[in-house]
This record gives structure tokens, C-alpha cells and sequence, in this order.
């Protein structure tokens, strides 16, 4: 008997305050969408630019982060959430909600305030990130905003013939040579987010050059493109003036002594057995080596780490002094006074937005993955390094030798992401919104001729 697939969707809730005032302030307003934790911290600029330059807004969350943990960002940055479209479920479940919720949307906005336009701003890598302009432009047939565009995987070309037996000295000598191909495998599905995000956006603001260099390969007008930065550097200049009401080192005293190095792990790449153990080894490894190691236990890690039955050996370590396992820290602020702080001297990641916020803090980073979104920070500053989950073995012999040997190479690197980000952004937005170009047709981007507003656009 075949069965049938039932699913409960929850009922999007809509601010209808916070949407009338938006739509008040002009013809065109800007949707911020919120989908995961690193977007509470990376759009706070934008949203708090677009009030000083008088770019009228609303939030969209699409409810993917909700709860006190990883939802904890729209409380600590007091966000006023517009429209909660109540995303759940797992890959498919959100791909298909967010698909249909959207049109929803539209169809809604477009019944409430017929003569206004509304632009979607997605952010980064998130699964939000692609569906939103994607069901946006298939909605309504026209395009979106992209921020943090290009973000694109690329690996040493070494790495197609990597051998365990590498020395670390040649690892960093030829990871740091420049020689890098596109490698767009993982992260997953990330590496495909952005792709499509980029897709159904008709401007994308890219962070560094390079992101901007692979937007024109791949063929998007170069007047579409804008290289701005990252809103990862406005944040944090916030966090960094504003201290939290606890500190993290009252949370976890531990902290106060000697240097750590700081371990957060959640890839699915990295999820898979032979990776995972290989980045688990190294945690023990390093441990009994007196090396000091804050392991962070994110969601994706605790089923990873039961799943594998590995949850005891960290257990076994607790007893160690210069071992600490915690559960994830929900205040952003946190992790900034810790990553400032002189007690971190590195973190071991396979994030993609911590690297750009080591680059930032001028700290080393090493990123425990194959290939990396954001190669700029080996390629150019060199305050990151691959460190590819070989094996355990491996692993740690790299780790040695950068904390013995590296540390102080890979400290005070060029910062890469510029500064007053958010404040460009919306400065270019705002010139864009006086003349929306949302969608183009093929006749419109070869210049040949263009439809009166109120003509035939299309049968």
C-alpha cells in the first residue's frame, strides 16, 4: 500500500503594522530575510543602515532558527520581525514550504499594496538564501537582491594528489603558493544555496574581488555586481565595544588560564565516519598532548556524536583541565570576547563565516575541510590554513607544528572585508531603487529596445 506523505505547515504570521509602515515610507521596500543564526549578526548593519538612510525596510524571518539557542540572535540584536513564515522540517520539507510560502507572500503583498514594489534581500549561503529569490522570481517575475554573493568552493590544486605523509611545511608552502582550482562539491548544500541565490538575483553584492571574479566568469553583467565587503566587520565592531552582561569567561572559568584553541564542527561533509573520527582523534590527541582545546557541541555535532557513539570519549576528557566541552554559545557576543580575547589563539572550524571573522580579528584560523568558500583568507591574508580530516594522525601533526611554529606568521594578517560595509550596501541600494530593474529580457540586456512601463510585457 503506498503511503502518503502528510505534512502540518504552519500559518505565516504577518506584523500588519510593521508592513503598513514599511510600505508608508516609499514605492519600494526592502525585504531583509532572516533564515539562520549567522544571519542575525551579519544583516544587523543592514537593517540599522537602512533606517539612517532612509531606505524603506521590513523583516522577513523565515522561522528556520526559532528557539531560545540558535534563535537567540533576534533577541540579543532586537529584531522587529515584519512576516514569520514558520519554516520547519528537514531539506525537503523547508524547500517545498518556503516555495509555497512565498508565493503566498506575494500574492498577499501584492493584493494589500498593489502599487508598491517588494524586493527580497537574502544573505549568504542558507537554504532560505537560494528559495527565496528562487520562489520570489518564479511568484512574481522579478528578481531579488543577493548579498554576499560568489561565495564559491575552491581547493590547492595539490590536493588532487594529497598524501598523508605531507610534511606540515609543505602543506602551508603550497597551500599558501596561490595555486587553487573551483572545487564547488561542499559545503553542502551551501555551495548549491549560493549558486542558485545568485541565480534568481538581478544584483549581487559580493565581498572581496574574488567572489566578484566568479560572478563574471559565470556570465552576470559586470553592472549587476557590486564588491562591497562583508557586514561580518560591522558586527563585530559593535560586539567588540559593547561587552556582554556575563562574561564568557564567568560562564566557563576554565577559559581564564594559558591559550585555547577553540573546536566547533557541524559540515555534513565532516559528519561522514572516517572525517568525523579523524577530527575527533585530533581533539583527543591534542588533549593528551597538554595542548588546551574548547570543544563547542553544536547540533549536527551531537547527532554526529551519538550516532558513532563517540560522546563518552570526549566525556573521558572533562577530567582534564585543559579540555572544556560545552553545549553552543548563544550569545554572538560571547564568541567575539572570547575570539578578541588573549586566552583564544586559534580556532579549528569547518565554518565558512568564521573564517572571515578570524580574518577580521586578525587571528589565526584553521578550517578542517577539503576546500573552502572563502580561500581568500589562504590564498591572500594567509591567517587561515586547510587542514583536510585525513586522519587523526595528520591532523594533529599540523596542528603541532602551526601552534609551535605558525602562530605568530599567521597573526595581524591584512584584514580582507573592508569596513562600514552595511552603510555602502544600502547607499547602492537606494541609487538602485530609484529606477528598479528587477528582471531583464534578453532584448533588454543586449540594449536593443526596452517595453513602456505599461506595455506588453509578456503573453
Amino acid at each position: 500500500m503506498e503511503e502518503k506523505i502528510k505534512i502540518d505547515w504552519s500559518p505565516i504570521i504577518y506584523n500588519e503594522e510593521a508592513i503598513k509602515k514599511a510600505a508608508s515610507k516609499g514605492n519600494v521596500v526592502l525585504m531583509v530575510t532572516l533564515a539562520t543564526k549567522p544571519c542575525f549578526y551579519k544583516l544587523w548593519s543592514i537593517i540599522q543602515e537602512a533606517k539612517k538612510n532612509n531606505l524603506p525596510y521590513l523583516i522577513l524571518h523565515t522561522g528556520q532558527h526559532y528557539d531560545d539557542l540558535v534563535g537567540h540572535g533576534i533577541k540579543e540584536m532586537q529584531f522587529d520581525i515584519a512576516i514569520d513564515l514558520q519554516i520547519r522540517g528537514d531539506l525537503s520539507q523547508k524547500t517545498a514550504e518556503l516555495s509555497l510560502k512565498i508565493k503566498n507572500l506575494a500574492t498577499y503583498l501584492s493584493k494589500k499594496y498593489p502599487d508598491k514594489e517588494f524586493v527580497p534581500y537574502a544573505n549568504g549561503d542558507t537554504l532560505a538564501a537560494a528559495m527565496v529569490p528562487a520562489a520570489w522570481m518564479f511568484a512574481t517575475n522579478k528578481k531579488a537582491i543577493h548579498g554576499e554573493a560568489g561565495l564559491r568552493g575552491m581547493a590547492p590544486n595539490y590536493f588532487h594528489e594529497l598524501k598523508e605523509s605531507i610534511s606540515p611545511e609543505d602543506l602551508v608552502q603550497k597551500e599558501f603558493s596561490l595555486e587553487w582550482s573551483v572545487l564547488r562539491n561542499e559545503p553542502f548544500p551551501e555551495q548549491w544555496d549560493t549558486f542558485v541565490a545568485g541565480a534568481a538575483s538581478q544584483f549581487h553584492f559580493a565581498p572581496v574581488k574574488l567572489n566578484a571574479a566568479h560572478l563574471m566568469r559565470e556570465g552576470y553583467p559586470t553592472d549587476t555586481i557590486f564588491q562591497v565587503g562583508n557586514t561580518v566587520v560591522d558586527v563585530i565592531e559593535l560586539k567588540k565595544k559593547l561587552q556582554p552582561e556575563e562574561s564568557i569567561f564567568n560562564l566557563y572559568p576554565k577559559l581564564e588560564n594559558d591559550e585555547w584553541l577553540r573546536v566547533d564542527i557541524h559540515r555534513r561533509g565532516n559528519l561522514t565516519e572516517k572525517r568525523f573520527k579523524a577530527i575527533i582523534g585530533t581533539v583527543q590527541n591534542l588533549v593528551k598532548q597538554g595542548k588546551n582545546v574548547c570543544f563547542i557541541e553544536l547540533n549536527a555535532t551531537k547527532k554526529a556524536l551519538e550516532y558513532f557513539n563517540l560522546r563518552k570519549k570526549l566525556q573521558d576528557l572533562e577530567n582534564n583541565k585543559n579540555f572544556l566541552f560545552t553545549p553552543l554559545w548563544k550569545e554572538y557576543a560571547h564568541v567575539i570576547e572570547f575570539l578578541e580575547s588573549k586566552n583564544c589563539w586559534a580556532i579549528l572550524t569547518d565554518s565558512g563565516s568564521m573564517q572571515e571573522e578570524m580574518n577580521e580579528l586578525q587571528k589565526p584560523c584553521f578550517t578542517t575541510r577539503f576546500n573552502t568558500d572563502r580561500p581568500e583568507t589562504v590564498m591572500f591574508a594567509n591567517s587561515n590554513l586547510l587542514v583536510p580530516p585525513i586522519s587523526s594522525d595528520f591532523m594533529t601533526k599540523v596542528m603541532q607544528y602551526c601552534q609551535e611554529t605558525m602562530q605568530d606568521q599567521m597573526k595581524n594578517k591584512d584584514k580582507l572585508y573592508g569596513h562600514n560595509v552595511a552603510d555602502k550596501i544600502t547607499t547602492q541600494i537606494k541609487k538602485l531603487f530609484e529606477d528598479p530593474q528587477l528582471f531583464r529580457w534578453a532584448h533588454e540586456e543586449l540594449k536593443l529596445y526596452k517595453e513602456d512601463k505599461n506595455g506588453l510585457k509578456y503573453l
